[in-house]
């Protein structure tokens, strides 16, 4: 298993410090899909640069998530 962060970033980012360990980038990228429905359907009207950015352990940026898409 891998850590993954989830960073959320709409101009200053906002870091995720504890991480989450996952078997695979696809997970991670699958998480993040659900963190975004999330955070949507709690704030439905947020900024629309809004998005999540997952890192590996590693630090490669695998995957940006736009909570509101366009």
């Amino acid at each position: 298993m891998r850590m993954y962060y989830f960073d959320m970033k709409d101009g200053v980012p906002v870091r995720d410090e504890a991480g989450l360990a996952l078997v695979s980038d696809g997970a991670a990228i699958a998480h993040s899909k659900c963190l975004a429905d999330k955070v949507r359907k709690e704030k439905p009207l947020g900024n629309p640069d809004l998005r999540i950015v997952v890192i590996d352990e590693s630090g490669r940026e695998v995957h940006r998530e736009h909570v509101y898409p366009r």
